[in-house]
Order: structure tokens, then C-alpha cells, then sequence
């Protein structure tokens, strides 16, 4: 029997790796998807051009990493949206997952539906040790014109907003986020 799980674990390993897409990469055009939400109402990336989108992979609803980083999402949720920022979450589960993960940990932010793996696949969020059971942990940061302009590969679930909010200010600072024009107000 231990043999036959080895043997399991190793081809699951193997084909994860066979199938991995490649990251994207940063100044790059984000591909547009239509994805459904938990309710089954469809979303395109398109439709959030002009704003800064949070676009994080996470592997499985309900499993405690996953849930500590929607929850930190959550918690932040108000400050996120004053920078101006829409958080959309992707996983392979299915509606009645988002449903229910959406409403046990009350969620604001929309949850979309891969169960076909083909986005995850577009954004190198396909694969890793078990990218047949979920997808990897990524995070895209995209700015207004549909440009990536940062990738979280390495997510800290616990202070995943912080990590956002830090990256932000930096950038503030370096003038690679653009501002706005104060004279058009006057």
C-alpha cells in the first residue's frame, strides 16, 4: 500500500510541475478573463479598468491558510478600498464553495470560480506541488490601464494587506504609482 502512495504523490508531483504556466511578468498587459462569481454572475477583468486590482490565487476555500488570508483581506477591507483597490479572489472551487466560504467568514470582496483551471493557467497560478488539487498562492497587483504592476509569489496569509498597503506606499513614494492631476481641480 505505502508503495502505491508513493507512487501517487510522485506522479501528482511530476504532472503539477508538467503543467505549471509560467508567471507573468511586471509591465505586462494582465489577459482579460470572464470568470462567474459565487452567484453566478459573470466578471471580466476588463470591467474594472480605471481602478487597481488585487488579483490573488488562493488554493481551496476553507483550509486555514486560505482562510487567514481572505479573513486579513476582510478585516482591511475598508482601508484597501479607500487606496482605491477591488479585490478579486480565484480558486478551482466551485460557486456553492464560494457561497459558503463567502458567508461563514462574511466576506465583501468577489470570489470567482476556475474550476476549469484555464485563468489560473493564463496567470502561472496553475500547478505547484498539488496545482491539480489548487491553485497556487499568487497575488497580481494590476494597475488602471490593465498593467501588472507587482507579483506577490511569496504571500504572508496572515498580513497579506499589509504586504499590499507597503508596496502601494512605496511606489507612492517613487512616483511609480501615477497621481492625480491636483490642477485639474482648481
Amino acid at each position: 500500500m505505502y508503495f502505491y502512495q508513493m507512487i501517487f504523490i510522485f506522479l501528482g508531483i511530476l504532472i503539477s510541475f508538467v503543467t505549471a504556466g509560467d508567471l507573468l511578468t511586471i509591465g505586462t498587459k494582465a489577459p482579460d478573463f470572464e470568470l462567474p462569481d459565487a452567484y453566478g454572475n459573470l466578471h471580466k477583468l476588463s470591467d474594472y479598468r480605471g481602478k487597481i486590482i488585487v488579483l490573488y490565487f488562493y488554493p481551496k476555500n476553507g483550509t486555514p491558510g486560505c482562510t487567514k488570508e481572505a479573513c486579513n483581506l476582510r478585516d482591511n477591507y475598508e482601508v484597501l478600498q479607500k487606496r482605491g483597490l477591488v479585490i478579486l479572489g480565484i480558486s478551482y472551487d466551485d460557486a456553492e464553495s464560494h457561497q459558503n466560504f463567502i458567508e461563514e467568514n462574511q466576506l465583501p470582496f468577489v470570489l470567482l470560480s476556475d474550476t476549469e483551471k484555464q485563468v489560473s493557467e493564463l496567470y502561472g497560478a496553475k500547478g505547484g506541488m498539488l496545482g491539480f488539487i489548487g491553485a497556487k498562492r499568487i497575488t497580481y497587483l494590476i494597475d488602471e490601464s490593465g498593467e501588472i504592476m507587482h507579483i506577490f509569489d511569496k504571500v504572508d496569509t496572515g498580513a497579506h494587506s499589509q504586504q499590499i498597503l507597503e508596496v502601494l506606499d512605496k511606489m507612492s513614494e517613487s512616483d511609480e504609482l501615477v497621481k492625480p492631476d491636483s490642477s485639474q481641480n482648481e
